[in-house]
């Protein structure tokens, strides 16, 4: 008998199921209001907390099922509701993420709650390293962070974007540079807690996609946090920025060790979109009839849902297996979450726009939901690092050149 197998154990098949019922019953009877209203859908987080699917134990339970599969699980069942709501609910988990990888067990035990509030009161987290000038170059970050030694207060200046939950959120996590000469390894991650003087939302962005999700600008102006608010501790700090600029390793950046914790969760979301519209498109094709026959007859449709089935199997299991090996320790020596991220994503946009071509005229109206989906489905080849930035790093990994 062997000990190797790929079937979800009783607990996770309740949790899928759970989680797919709220999908299907809340989540997709109000994509398309939300999608067009382009705002926060809080009666729906509101809904997702009462039931204890939005709260710090769900999402502490998904983080540590011992194979890794939980939040990837929970992750597709949410994406295949819809994407952008699904991100409006577990856009707190980016902040939970930066949070977890950077914090002391203090800060941890202290601000994890804070991130999701209560079921009567709801509190979203968020996560920021990108700026207008600094997207796929971390290394170029222009806020800065700058110690007040006499109050051990911190002032924080500059601009963040692109920050899901943005201004909106109760619990800012973001990565600042407090020693600029040092490049990415001069990078530190803070917490800004509720209502913090200096810290404001700047401009909402419109977006193609996910536009149930709130996506924003992050102003910080002379914002003061205390010194206990820097993630990690000043004494950390103090040793790593020694050690790098003696040229000494460092260990993970701040924004990396959060990127490399969510990369087979975004995967997941993407495999969830692309299974979204797979479903739809065959169920579509097995209904719809042409010359006298249901349009599935033909190969050039039938072929078009064989591919679909296939690279959305295989993107799912990628991300399995970024999972597992996250959460086993092992280190993704071959780019591992990077390729789970960079193959979800490009097979979401891929999938969803093959959906629209098997439903024709209606796939491209607002009528059928696959025009949203493919919308949806784009983000993921940019966000969380681009499919350049995930072959750039699968590249290095595999050739051990530190490619340009």
């Amino acid at each position: 008998m062997s000990d190797f197998s790929l079937d979800l154990n009783e607990d996770q098949l309740q949790i899928q199921k759970w989680v797919h019922d709220f999908a299907e019953n809340v989540m997709r009877p109000a994509a398309h209001e939300w999608d067009e209203r382009e705002e926060t859908p809080w009666p729906i987080i509101e809904e997702a907390a009462k039931i204890g699917l939005y709260s710090l134990d769900f999402v502490a339970n998904a983080f540590s099922d011992p194979t890794g599969l939980g939040l990837p699980l929970v992750m597709e069942e949410v994406a295949w509701g819809d994407a952008g709501i699904g991100l409006a609910i577990f856009g707190t988990t980016l902040g939970v993420a930066g949070l977890m990888g950077n914090g002391t067990p203090e800060q941890i035990a202290e601000w994890l709650p804070q991130c999701f509030g209560t079921p009567d009161k709801v509190a979203l987290a968020a996560f920021g390293v990108s700026e207008p000038d600094a997207g796929s170059d971390v290394s170029s970050l222009r806020s800065r962070a700058v110690y007040d030694e006499a109050k051990d207060e911190w002032v924080l200046n500059g601009t963040k974007t692109w920050i899901t939950n943005g201004g909106i959120a109760d619990v800012h996590v973001l990565v600042l540079s407090v020693d600029p000469e040092l490049g990415s390894r001069g990078h530190a991650s803070f917490i800004i807690g509720p209502g913090t003087p200096g810290l404001r939302q700047g401009q909402k962005f419109k977006k193609m996609g996910i536009r149930a999700s709130h996506t924003a600008e992050v102003i910080l102006e002379d914002c003061r946090v205390p010194g206990s608010w820097l993630l990690g501790g000043k004494e950390k700090l103090d040793a790593r920025l020694a050690r790098a600029r003696e040229g000494k390793r460092t260990g993970t950046q701040a924004a990396m060790s959060t990127f490399e914790a969510s990369r087979p969760a975004v995967g997941a979301q993407a495999v969830g979109i692309a299974r979204a519209a797979y479903e739809y498109a065959l169920d579509y094709a097995k209904e719809r009839k042409q010359f006298k026959k249901a349009i599935i007859e033909n190969q050039a449709i039938a072929f078009k849902l064989a591919d679909m089935k296939t690279r959305i199997d295989a993107a799912r299991l990628l991300v399995w297996r970024a999972g597992w090996m996250a959460h086993s320790g092992k280190t993704f020596e071959n780019g591992e979450g990077s390729m789970s991220k960079l193959f979800a994503g490009e097979t979401a946009v891929w999938v969803t726009e093959e959906a629209i071509q098997i439903l024709g005229g209606y796939g491209y109206v607002r009528e059928y939901p696959v025009e949203r989906w493919h919308r949806d489905s784009k983000i993921y080849t940019i966000f969380e690092g681009t499919s350049e930035i995930q072959r750039l790093i699968i590249s290095r990994a595999i050739s051990g050149i530190h490619i340009q």
